[in-house]
């Protein structure tokens, strides 16, 4: 009388078992991409504006620049190297948090910025994506404490005129050579950026990636009851950031 109680818990000891290896192999496979092929994020400043907006939910592509490797000082082989003008996702050198800037400069580059225009190797820079959107004495790091940070990160790669009276500030800074395995990045919002200007260069190894595609956006500043239907910037979604 108890056979069919019996073949009833193993059918579902079998199901849940069944469940439970479904599950694993999920989480394996969402572990394997978000590591070593794509993973999202979210843009929670305006450093990047109009490029990407505050909201702009993001697929970051993880093996182009080649993928770290976890537990590990080790990255995939690269399908090629982080160029000119790259949107780059990174660890910040001085915290442990993720940030998102355009790569201005490379291992060997020289770079100016005189009266917030930028050169590169002497070069005027062509920026369409920058732009300024505060007043200069309103801007990020006008005061005097942040100058002398500045100067303290920027000098030993300094090589212009007088080093023992150079000043910098957020728009008036150079020339420095960028040193190897480095990289100077830079917002696209240069008044609203905190970036290479104010904490120096990122090692190449704290690379993870870059934005492929912008998959949601919401503007936080007008919600209403029915945020996903008000919110969401429609335009944005499935645009390819450049």
């Amino acid at each position: 009388m108890t056979a069919p109680k019996t073949t009833g818990m193993a059918k579902a000891k079998k199901t849940t078992l069944e469940w439970i290896r479904a599950a694993a192999w999920a989480v394996g496979i969402w572990l394997l991409l978000s590591t070593f092929l794509v993973q999202a994020y979210f843009i929670p400043s305006p450093s990047m504006e109009t490029t990407l907006m505050v909201g702009d939910v993001l697929f970051v592509n993880k093996f182009l620049f080649g993928a770290k490797i976890p537990l590990l000082k080790a990255h995939l082989p690269a399908i090629r190297q982080p160029h000119h003008g790259d949107i780059v996702v990174f660890i910040s050198p001085i915290e442990d948090s993720i940030l998102v800037k355009r790569l201005i400069g490379l291992p060997g580059d020289t770079l100016q910025m005189r009266a917030a225009v930028m050169y590169r190797n002497g070069q005027v820079l062509e920026e369409p994506y920058a732009q300024a959107t505060m007043p200069p004495e309103y801007s990020l790091g006008a005061d005097s404490l942040t100058r002398g940070q500045m100067r303290a990160l920027q000098l030993p790669h300094y090589i212009g005129p007088d080093p023992g009276h150079y000043v910098p500030d957020v728009h008036d800074w150079g020339p420095l050579v960028v040193p190897r395995d480095s990289l100077w990045m830079m917002g696209d919002n240069r008044d609203m950026s905190r970036d290479a200007r104010f904490w120096g260069f990122v090692p190449r190894g704290n690379v993870r990636g870059t934005p492929v595609i912008i998959y949601y956006s919401w503007d936080a500043g007008s919600y209403r009851p029915l945020p996903f239907f008000t919110a969401t910037r429609w335009g944005r979604i499935f645009h390819i950031p450049k």
